[in-house]
């Protein structure tokens, strides 16, 4: 994979805003717990009371709450607060929200900030929360002391410490102020039993306190006049709109991403397939045998398809897990730092398990895109090769090779399958083992006064996250190996250099081109061949002449052809056009002077006129006519067309048939590969298309192989009169075809062993001798 990294460089400002746009999500996906914690915490809870400091309270309990508060406390406390009175501005507004107005002043907070309030919670609320004890204490010594057991708070020595002052609360009378009361302890023995009424903030976490600390400001609301129906509804609405909001922020975010991630998988795919696709054509034929037809399919296709995939995801969910697992893990830690070990046994028994899935799955990964290469290739020959199956009757044989080649892959991806299959039940094992655990633990803090439910709900939702964000990244571990492979596989491809090359500083061939082909001591071995396959090959092909290559079956004759376009290249000696070596030009200028028909006649799916303008697609409908007649293809292309050939040409070259819509057979669709075709017709059409090209040498492979002897006559009279100035190389196995040739090769064992004319070679020539009289009768070669 990071081979092709590279292709992912113009879609790199679409990854860093996909990345952007994923902290986004993560924060807003993760501050969702939180949310949920503030409703139950607050809104169900504690009624909607959020903070230890009151909107508002009476001034006869604001007495009694700053008792407890240190001067200077007390000074920062009451400057955040307003005295309203009857006499007071906006009285009358005031006295809306607060009816108790009418009968006592009202202390009612300021505007300040949210670090202000923070700073006042510990001290409003220790103070609130001694009141209550106080109060409590007065009432019922044994609930009070109880209660503040929850809070580190130790009761218990204050009788004592009270009697020494000759308080006896015993004998104090029913309803005692808490403010006349103390204002008959000395100042100096105050402090200390004030502090054994003040909660331990070391004990207990802030929030506690606030938790304590709201029913007495409930109360304090509902006596001041105050509908705390309407505070709790007002408080949920608030923070559930808040959560709507980010969860609709979330789901923009996550349809962003999803978004970006996929147009950009797309590009990088489509960008790797253009490369792939643009090497190939650029292979030489020794290229072609290193790689089989079936694996650069599979590589352009299936594999580029693994690796767009998984694109896809690493921008995903590979970029979103860690962020959304470390930031569930900071945040849960936040909620509470005594359940930490639940977080690290899930992690451990996740990381464990990823590890064992990986191990087992890693090697059959691997070997997949081999079994599918194999598959393409069953698949392949069978189809192209269904009538020689036919005719042999091997359909059970080629059934048997097909489902050996489907169990294998079919066996390996189900092993794969069963492997994964673990994962998800196991997870899910393990969430639910997590979500009681924390429960289970979570209630005893609950109940010990350490932990809200709401934190503790929070807390099991940010580990639930923490174990998904795990379970993506392992879902990518099984992915990516196979995507590994792919990827390595795609960039075999792309880092694959052709042997052939065009040169640095390219020649070019003069204007008054000839088209004299020689070749000067050529000899040939294929790649990793131990022997050559040419031997010493010279001879000099002239333009206006026919020289014939003709030898027995893997004597070099197709090879020695293959050599001029630079299908190879030579291994010794030197090709020659018009005394340039071929190596010295480029590929482009070369070819552009070949007229290429192989002994396969190979043609392309469209229409007849398309395949016919492949090698010229400016060349006009007078061009196209003349190539077919040349080629003897103008009958039957004229029957396709049912109109001898009526049809009209527009100004672009483009043929309109003759106002019926039949066209003169141009028109006619072509399968892939040419299927409606016969041999015949498929290599009669090939020599039209090169025909059509005009080019100064033709290179005939064998090209006459597929036709009868009386269209191969004619052919090749017309093909004498119409290339008259053309140098003509043909390759053949018939005598016939290459008779009245001004030069013919004699090749056996890729040496040259006659060279001349017919009669010459009849003379001089014993293999040439027998193959033209095991061809034709000895009046026919006179």
């Amino acid at each position: 994979m990071l081979r092709l990294l590279k292709y992912v460089k113009p879609y790199l400002l679409l990854v860093i805003l996909a990345i952007a746009l994923l902290f986004v999500q993560a924060n807003a996906d993760l501050a969702l717990p939180d949310y949920l914690s503030r409703i139950v915490n607050y809104g169900i809870q504690l009624g909607g009371i959020e903070n230890a400091v009151p909107v508002a309270i009476r001034q006869s309990e604001m007495d009694k709450v700053v008792a407890f508060m240190t001067t200077q406390d007390k000074a920062t406390v009451l400057g955040d607060y307003t005295l309203v009175e009857k006499s007071s501005p906006n009285y009358d507004q005031y006295a809306k929200d607060y009816p108790v107005l009418a009968t006592e002043p009202v202390y009612v907070l300021n505007k300040i900030d949210k670090a202000e309030i923070n700073r006042l919670n510990p001290i409003v609320g220790k103070a609130i929360l001694t009141t209550a004890f106080f109060q409590l204490y007065l009432k019922d010594p044994t609930q009070a002391t109880t209660m503040a057991q929850n809070f580190g708070v130790d009761l218990s020595k204050i009788p004592d410490m009270l009697k020494a002052l000759g308080l006896d609360l015993t004998k104090l009378p029913a309803g005692t102020d808490i403010s006349s009361l103390i204002s008959k302890i000395p100042p100096d023995k105050l402090a200390s039993i004030m502090a054994s009424f003040t909660p331990k903030t070391g004990a207990i976490p802030d929030s506690m306190i606030t938790q304590g600390a709201a029913s007495a400001i409930k109360a304090e609301y509902t006596a001041l006049g105050m509908n705390t129906g309407k505070v709790q509804m007002k408080y949920l609405l608030k923070v559930g709109g808040l959560m709507l909001l980010v969860t609709l922020l979330s789901g923009i975010t996550t349809i962003s991403v999803s978004y970006l991630a996929a147009r950009t998988a797309a590009g990088f795919g489509r960008d790797v397939r253009r490369g792939v696709f643009t090497k190939v054509t650029n292979f030489s034929n020794t290229e072609y045998d290193k790689f089989s037809t079936a694996s650069l399919i599979t590589r352009s296709t299936n594999d580029i398809t693994q690796i767009q995939m998984v694109a896809f995801m690493i921008i995903r969910m590979v970029f979103y897990a860690p962020i959304i697992g470390v930031g569930g893990i900071i945040r849960a830690l936040g909620k509470d730092t005594s359940m930490w070990w639940i977080i690290a046994a899930a992690v451990g028994v996740l990381l464990t398990l990823i590890l064992i899935v990986f191990g087992i799955a890693l090697p059959k990964f691997q070997s997949i895109q081999k079994l599918i290469d194999r598959l393409n290739l069953v698949i392949r020959e069978n189809l192209s090769g269904m009538m020689v199956i036919r005719a042999f009757n091997r359909q059970d044989f080629e059934l048997s090779r097909f489902d050996k080649a489907n169990t294998d892959l079919t066996s390996t991806m189900l092993f794969i399958n069963r492997v994964m299959v673990v994962m998800m039940p196991v997870m899910m094992l393990i969430m639910n083992g997590v979500t009681v655990l924390i429960i289970w633990i979570g209630s005893h803090q609950v109940a010990n006064a350490n932990m809200q439910v709401g934190d503790m709900i929070a807390f099991m939702q940010y580990t639930i996250q923490i174990v998904f964000a795990f379970l993506m990244l392992s879902m990518m571990f099984i992915i990516l190996p196979r995507a590994a492979v792919s990827g390595s596989r795609i960039a075999d491809v792309l880092e694959t250099e052709p042997v052939i090359e065009d040169p640095q500083a390219p020649k070019r061939f003069s204007d008054r081109f000839s088209g004299t082909v020689e070749f000067r001591n050529v000899s040939f071995r294929y790649p990793d061949a131990e022997e050559d396959v040419l031997h010493n090959i010279s001879f000099i092909a002239r333009p206006g002449q026919t020289t014939a290559l003709i030898g027995s079956t893997g004597s070099g004759k197709s090879t020695v052809i293959n050599l001029i376009p630079r299908f190879y290249d030579v291994t010794e000696g030197s090709i020659l056009i018009d005394n340039i070596d071929i190596r010295e030009v480029t590929q482009h200028d070369l070819r552009d002077k070949i007229g290429y028909i192989p002994q396969k006649g190979i043609l392309f799916s469209g229409t007849i006129e398309e395949n016919l303008r492949y090698a010229n697609e400016n060349a006009s409908l007078e061009a196209l006519r003349e190539a077919t007649d040349i080629a003897q293809a103008r009958d039957f292309i004229s029957a396709n067309g049912h109109d001898g050939g009526n049809g009209s040409h527009d100004g672009n070259g483009n043929l309109n048939g003759d106002g019926t819509g039949n066209g003169d057979g141009f028109t006619a669709d072509v399968s892939q590969g040419g299927s409606n075709f016969s041999g015949g017709q498929k290599q009669r059409l090939s020599i039209a298309r090169a025909l059509v090209k005009k080019p100064p040498i033709y290179i005939f492979d064998d090209s006459f192989s597929a036709v009868d002897f009386k269209t191969d006559a004619a052919l090749r009279r017309a093909l004498k009169q119409s290339t008259s100035g053309s140098t003509i190389l043909i390759v053949t196995q018939r005598v016939s075809t290459i008779k009245n040739a001004e030069q013919i090769i004699v090749l056996e064992d890729g040496t040259i062993i006659g060279k001349g004319t017919h009669e010459q070679l009849m003379r001089d020539c014993k293999a040439y001798r027998e193959i033209a009289l095991s061809q034709l009768s000895q009046e026919e070669l006179l």
